[in-house]
């Protein structure tokens, strides 16, 4: 099943590209249209690099695929949440939201667009590889996915801290 959503005022394309995992596409697209603007505006480096590209790709895949990118590309193995390119692609794994989602409580898609938010924060500039970089991107992270879901449905402990 390959599906190919453009999220309207953006530059995000969302791609489809497993079986394992139903996503509300519908929902999840809503989402990002409200989180893409404010990830904008949040630049980690003050070079609003997102800004600059033409487009951002995001591609929903399956823990084996995304396994499979990870040794590929950065040689570590085992599959992981969620991978950005500096050129502008992100790319998710489902199988990992779900199971993440279930353990915080909150729905699938509300896990994907918290790895959605942190790909596009990379692309903006933001790094997290020492414990203080960590905390502040995350601290804008967690901002945005509070700021843009459905009022009411989580609290703040329950946004994930990706690593």
């Amino acid at each position: 099943m390959v599906n190919t959503h453009f999220v309207k005022e953006t530059g995000l394309l969302l791609l489809n590209r497993q079986r394992s995992v139903v996503v509300n596409l519908k929902r999840l697209r809503r989402r990002l249209r409200r989180v893409f603007p404010l990830c904008v505006e949040e630049s980690g480096d003050g070079l609003f690099g997102l800004k600059q590209l033409p487009e951002v790709v995001v591609t929903l895949v399956s823990d084996q695929r995304i396994a499979a990118i990870h040794l590929q590309f950065m040689d570590i193995p085992g599959a992981t949440d969620v991978i950005t390119f500096e050129h502008g692609e992100i790319i998710v794994s489902t199988e990992t939201a779900r199971r993440c989602a279930k353990e915080r409580g909150h729905s699938t898609e509300e896990e994907i667009a918290l790895y959605i938010i942190h790909g596009l924060l990379h692309l903006n500039g933001h790094l997290d590889a020492t414990p203080v970089e960590r905390q502040v991107m995350h601290d804008v992270q967690n901002r945005v996915w509070l700021k843009t879901r459905h009022r009411g449905h989580y609290s703040f402990r329950q946004a994930a801290t990706l690593t």
